[in-house]
């Protein structure tokens, strides 16, 4: 199977899971990508089971409205049963590290938000140990130089993402050379640093249910 058929088959996959788990009426989280494009594409049959959605990017938030959802802001929602979305890597314990389209700042509160973190991606995204991804990190562009250094400090080779610009108006660093073994402490390390946003690092608050595809089938990994 090609990696586009790949997408597309857990990206159903999460479509059948949350119009049986979620309930009637409910806002849908939303991710960002190709995977979740994928997702928000297969979504669109079920536009009378769901409210509305919130969506972690402008570029999600254009693509569910041109399938004809409801996309609310999220300060406008209390409740989302349920967030969507890729990741770049993850390991066994459902850490994840996300944040290659550079929406990882709005991607980390969304999931806040919701009670249940649904990762969607192919076999070749899980790893026994994060790093070999570059990891994201979202910076205060005044504050770029001095966050490399730092981020050098901690055993990284930071690299600008030059000609990116986030949807809240930051840079991104991508910290390469990295063996992630104590994902919840790096990503409370970095994010102490002065003009750090967040970076890519989601394990202080994991995935949930992990949906990967294979040429096999889709397979589920359920968090502890």
């Amino acid at each position: 199977m090609t990696q586009d058929e790949l997408k597309r088959l857990v990206a159903q996959a999460a479509v059948d899971y949350v119009r049986k788990n979620a309930p009637q009426g409910s806002v849908i989280g939303v991710g960002t990508g190709s995977t979740a494009n994928c997702f928000i594409d297969a979504l669109a049959p079920l536009q009378g089971h769901f409210c509305g959605a919130v969506a972690s990017s402008e570029a999600s938030r254009e693509r569910l409205e041109s399938i004809g959802f409801k996309v609310f802001d999220l300060n406008e929602v209390s409740e989302i049963p349920f967030y969507v979305d890729g990741a770049d890597e993850v390991d066994a314990g459902l850490s994840a590290i996300k944040g290659g389209g550079a929406a990882l700042t709005r991607e980390k509160i969304v999931a806040a938000v919701a009670s249940r973190f649904i990762c969607i991606a192919d076999a070749s995204k899980k790893v026994e140990v994060l790093g070999r991804f570059p990891l994201p990190v979202e910076v205060i562009p005044m504050a770029r130089e001095h966050v490399a250094r730092r981020l050098k400090a901690l055993g990284g080779e930071p690299k600008w993402r030059e000609g990116v610009i986030t949807d809240n108006g930051n840079l991104i660093l991508d910290v390469h050379g990295l063996a992630i073994t104590d994902p919840v402490g790096l990503e409370s390390a970095i994010d102490h640093i002065s003009g750090v946003v967040t970076n890519g690092l989601f394990a202080r608050r994991p995935v949930d249910l992990l949906l990967l595809s294979s040429a096999d089938g889709v397979v589920s990994f359920v968090r502890d």
